[in-house]
Protein backbone atom coordinates (compact mmCIF):
# COMPACT_ATOMS: atom_id res chain seq x y z
CA UNK A 1 0.00 0.00 0.00
CA UNK A 2 1.33 3.30 -1.18
CA UNK A 3 0.35 5.15 2.22
CA UNK A 4 2.06 2.07 4.13
CA UNK A 5 5.21 2.89 6.19
CA UNK A 6 7.61 0.31 7.00
CA UNK A 7 7.96 -0.63 11.04
CA UNK A 8 11.46 0.24 11.57
CA UNK A 9 13.60 -2.18 14.22
CA UNK A 10 13.18 -1.36 17.44
CA UNK A 11 10.20 1.02 17.06
CA UNK A 12 7.50 -1.76 18.00
CA UNK A 13 7.63 -1.37 22.31
CA UNK A 14 8.07 2.47 21.80
CA UNK A 15 4.44 2.58 19.77
CA UNK A 16 3.06 -0.24 22.28
CA UNK A 17 3.63 2.18 25.11
CA UNK A 18 3.02 5.53 23.55
CA UNK A 19 -0.55 3.56 22.73
CA UNK A 20 -1.15 1.91 25.86
CA UNK A 21 0.33 5.44 27.87
CA UNK A 22 -3.40 7.22 26.23
CA UNK A 23 -5.65 4.66 27.85
CA UNK A 24 -5.62 1.58 28.89
CA UNK A 25 -6.18 -0.84 25.82
CA UNK A 26 -7.35 -4.29 25.16
CA UNK A 27 -4.26 -6.14 22.53
CA UNK A 28 -6.66 -5.15 19.55
CA UNK A 29 -7.44 -2.05 20.58
CA UNK A 30 -3.79 -1.26 20.09
CA UNK A 31 -3.48 -2.36 16.74
CA UNK A 32 -6.25 0.12 15.99
CA UNK A 33 -4.71 2.93 18.27
CA UNK A 34 -1.27 2.70 16.96
CA UNK A 35 -2.56 2.88 13.19
CA UNK A 36 -5.00 5.59 14.40
CA UNK A 37 -2.31 7.64 15.94
CA UNK A 38 -0.08 7.37 12.76
CA UNK A 39 -2.23 8.46 10.49
CA UNK A 40 -3.06 4.70 9.36
CA UNK A 41 0.25 4.41 7.71
CA UNK A 42 1.47 1.63 10.14
CA UNK A 43 0.16 -1.63 10.82
CA UNK A 44 1.02 -3.93 13.30
CA UNK A 45 0.74 -7.56 12.80
CA UNK A 46 -1.13 -9.65 15.42
CA UNK A 47 2.14 -11.73 15.19
CA UNK A 48 4.24 -9.31 16.40
CA UNK A 49 1.92 -7.52 19.11
CA UNK A 50 1.34 -10.47 21.52
CA UNK A 51 4.70 -11.23 21.94
CA UNK A 52 6.32 -7.72 22.38
CA UNK A 53 2.99 -7.23 24.99
CA UNK A 54 4.31 -10.64 26.69
CA UNK A 55 7.83 -8.77 26.96
CA UNK A 56 6.81 -5.66 28.12
CA UNK A 57 4.79 -6.52 30.71
CA UNK A 58 7.55 -9.52 31.98
CA UNK A 59 9.59 -6.09 32.03
CA UNK A 60 7.15 -4.81 34.64
CA UNK A 61 6.58 -2.16 31.80
CA UNK A 62 2.69 -2.53 31.45
CA UNK A 63 0.67 -3.97 34.02
CA UNK A 64 -3.06 -6.05 32.72
CA UNK A 65 -6.32 -6.97 34.34
CA UNK A 66 -9.57 -8.48 32.73
CA UNK A 67 -12.48 -6.32 31.03
CA UNK A 68 -14.77 -6.73 28.51
CA UNK A 69 -14.19 -5.37 25.14
CA UNK A 70 -16.39 -2.93 22.64
CA UNK A 71 -17.89 -6.20 21.68
CA UNK A 72 -18.72 -7.71 24.62
CA UNK A 73 -15.83 -10.02 24.70
CA UNK A 74 -13.53 -11.29 27.52
CA UNK A 75 -10.45 -9.28 27.21
CA UNK A 76 -7.24 -8.53 28.52
CA UNK A 77 -6.88 -4.62 28.64
CA UNK A 78 -3.20 -2.92 29.19
CA UNK A 79 -1.78 -0.36 31.57
CA UNK A 80 1.62 1.54 31.97
CA UNK A 81 3.23 1.26 35.12
CA UNK A 82 5.33 3.84 36.75
CA UNK A 83 8.24 1.65 35.10
CA UNK A 84 6.63 1.79 31.35
CA UNK A 85 6.14 5.31 31.91
CA UNK A 86 9.90 5.93 32.81
CA UNK A 87 10.62 3.93 29.67
CA UNK A 88 8.41 5.72 27.55
CA UNK A 89 9.86 9.09 28.43
CA UNK A 90 13.39 8.00 27.77
CA UNK A 91 12.54 6.17 24.72
CA UNK A 92 10.94 9.19 23.27
CA UNK A 93 13.76 11.35 23.54
CA UNK A 94 16.23 8.25 22.38
CA UNK A 95 13.96 8.41 18.89
CA UNK A 96 13.65 11.96 18.62
CA UNK A 97 17.38 12.47 19.01
CA UNK A 98 17.73 9.71 16.22
CA UNK A 99 15.34 11.60 14.13
CA UNK A 100 16.65 14.62 14.56
CA UNK A 101 20.05 13.47 13.69
CA UNK A 102 19.24 11.30 11.16
CA UNK A 103 17.15 14.90 9.19
CA UNK A 104 20.42 16.77 10.03
CA UNK A 105 22.64 14.75 8.00
CA UNK A 106 19.90 13.81 5.14
CA UNK A 107 19.59 17.71 5.05
CA UNK A 108 23.09 18.46 4.66
CA UNK A 109 24.54 19.95 1.06
CA UNK A 110 27.34 19.33 -0.67
CA UNK A 111 29.33 22.62 0.45
CA UNK A 112 28.61 22.22 4.05
CA UNK A 113 30.73 18.90 3.63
Amino acid sequence: MPNQAELLPGTLDLLILKAVSLGPQHGYGILLRIEQISGQTLSIEQGALYPALYRLDRQNLLETEWGISDNNRRAKYYRLTKEGVKRLKAETQSWNRSVSAVAAALGARPEEA
